[in-house]
């Protein structure tokens, strides 16, 4: 019996192998003497409409048997929204993302998107709202509140994902910035109070008698630090602008650390009065045209009141088309003053973009690293610039 089960086991997996392999060659003539069928036939249908000679680049390189030209997504919307059904059914959301993006860059569908029933049918996720929001201005009415209600999916998505760890992450931070020398017991810093009392350790005792407590103070409900999120919304940086805003509102929503959004092009646009919904900032932005990032930086330098109790977060691939000594020179006058400033070449799941080394080097030489922060890293990253500590570099 155990022969015969561990025969049946390896026929099994062969014949999973073969069903794979038929999967990946595709198309009809294949040499394995297997047909696709049923729910097989069904995914390579809509791989082909994608990928096949009709829908892209081709999977095979070859012609079609007979001549005939293999599926395609074509122009109409209803049959894209039935093809947009059928990957979420055959394929886990990772890949339809991959897929819809896809679609959307080597056919141009972007224009379907202005369709409701071409947006009832999508998978929700950061690239799609950088697309709506780069088509934004030209959406007929019709589709305006679909479009919000996929916005709204991502950013809820995201907040659930990051604001919890942000905001405990940054409370830390604020609270450690008021170190006290007569903290209550719960506050006491042991590891710092231990050092700082060294000199007073007992050998025949084996311990240190504590002269001086050293530990956090709690963090009053005024205001103690002010943040600039200046946001390049040039269309490479689609994505960070996305996190960027979830990140502002959850930053406006803490008590202690008044926040203030920017974003720009070649224009400066304040949007701070719309923290409140995530969701009404992005709306706010016009994803695409120029950089001037000495234009945005003047802005913001106009804004620091406290300057030693303020961090700007510059988010931007540095491509100036402003003035770039003067550019330079902002950041100087405002490390100088106290200022804390970051420098994040993108603010996504990606990693960097391209980017202007040039000015990235410059900056560095001013000591200010320019790098790319994941979604996750960004709270460390904030905690850091808060506490004038070491920035945790990826």
């Amino acid at each position: 019996m155990t022969g015969t089960g561990n025969a049946a086991a390896g026929d099994a997996l062969a014949q999973e192998r073969l069903r794979r392999w038929r999967m990946v060659l595709g198309g009809e003539e294949d040499g394995t003497g297997r047909a696709l069928t049923g729910r097989d036939a069904a995914m390579d249908a809509a791989l082909s409409a994608l990928y096949g000679r009709d829908g892209g680049n081709g999977r095979s390189g070859r012609e079609p048997k007979g001549g005939e030209r293999s599926a395609g997504l074509g122009g109409s919307a209803p049959h894209v929204a039935r093809w947009l059904g059928d990957i979420r059914t055959y394929f886990p959301g990772s890949v339809v993302q991959i897929m819809q993006r896809d679609a959307i860059e080597r056919l141009g569908l972007a224009s379907l998107l202005l369709e409701p029933e071409m947006l009832e049918a999508v998978e929700p996720d950061v690239h799609l709202v950088g697309t709506l929001l780069s088509l934004h201005k030209a959406m007929p009415e019709t589709t305006r509140e679909t479009a919000r209600a996929v916005v709204r999916t991502v950013v809820e998505r995201l907040e659930a994902r990051l604001a919890s760890r942000t905001r405990a992450t940054l409370t830390g931070a604020l609270d450690r910035s008021a170190r006290t020398s007569r903290p209550r017991h719960a506050d006491i810093d042991w590891n710092r109070t231990i050092r700082a009392n060294l000199k007073n350790y007992l050998p025949e005792q084996r311990t240190v008698v504590p002269e001086r407590l050293v530990g956090y103070g709690r963090a009053a409900q005024a205001v103690k630090k002010e943040v600039i999120l200046c946001v390049d919304q040039s269309g490479s940086m689609a994505a960070s602008v996305v996190h960027a805003s979830v990140f502002g509102a959850v930053l406006a929503s803490m008590r202690t650390i008044a926040t203030r959004l920017v974003v720009f092009d070649t224009a400066v646009v304040d949007l701070t009065d719309q923290l409140t919904d995530p969701v009404d900032v992005l709306f706010g932005t016009q994803l695409g045209g120029g950089t001037d990032i000495n234009r945005a930086l003047a802005y913001c330098q106009s804004k620091i009141t406290r300057p030693a109790d303020t961090v700007v977060v510059l988010i931007s691939d540095l491509y100036e088309g402003g003035i770039r000594d003067e550019m330079l020179g902002r950041v100087a006058a405002m490390k100088a003053s106290g200022t804390e400033f970051v420098a994040l070449l993108a603010l996504s799941d990606e990693g960097a973009p391209a980017y202007d080394r040039e000015h990235a080097t410059a900056l560095a030489a001013l000591g200010v690293p320019a790098f790319a922060c994941t979604p996750d890293l960004f709270p460390e990253v904030m905690a850091a610039a808060l506490e004038k500590r070491p920035l945790p570099l990826p």
